[in-house]
C-alpha cells in the first residue's frame, strides 16, 4: 500500500473518531449543560463525517486501486497527491475551525470561504491526477 494511501486512510479514521464525537456532543447539548458555542457543531460534524473520513477514505482507495496511470508513474503525480492531501486537511481544519465561531468573531466569514475553496481546490487537483488513470482497457 502506497504511503500516501496509508496517510489518507489512517486520517480518515481519525476523521471518523472525531465526527463521532462531535455528533454526540450535538445531539447530548440539550442534556447536559454545554457551551452554546456547541449549537454551531452541525455543520462541523457533517464536514468532519463527509470530508473528513468518507471523501478522504475514497480518495486514498482510489490513489491505491485505480488503474495503473504509466509503468513509470503507475499512480500519476505523487507530490500531487500530497497537496491533494495538504488542501484537503487544512481547508477541513479551518472549516472546523471557522464554522461554529461564524457568529461570534468578526472576519470568520473569510476562514471559511478559504477553507471552502482550499476543498475546492483539492478536489480539482485530486481529479487532475486521476483522470488519466479512468480509462478503457
Amino acid at each position: 500500500m502506497p504511503t500516501l494511501t496509508r496517510w489518507f486512510i489512517k486520517t480518515a479514521l481519525v476523521y471518523l473518531v472525531v465526527a463521532l464525537l462531535v455528533g454526540a456532543l450535538y445531539v447530548t447539548r440539550n442534556l447536559i449543560e454545554l457551551p452554546p458555542i456547541v449549537d454551531a457543531l452541525r455543520p462541523v460534524y457533517f464536514h468532519l463525517f463527509m470530508v473528513g473520513w468518507v471523501t478522504q477514505l475514497i480518495i486514498g482507495v482510489a490513489y491505491w486501486m485505480f488503474p495503473k496511470f504509466s509503468m513509470e508513474k503507475p499512480r500519476g503525480s505523487e507530490p500531487l497527491g500530497w497537496v491533494v492531501f495538504a488542501l484537503l486537511n487544512i481547508g477541513l481544519a479551518l472549516r472546523a475551525i471557522g464554522e461554529p465561531l461564524l457568529s461570534s468573531v468578526p472576519g470568520m466569514g473569510r476562514v471559511v470561504a478559504a477553507s471552502a475553496v482550499l476543498q475546492w481546490l483539492a478536489g480539482m487537483a485530486f481529479v487532475a491526477n486521476t483522470w488519466g488513470r479512468v480509462k478503457e482497457k
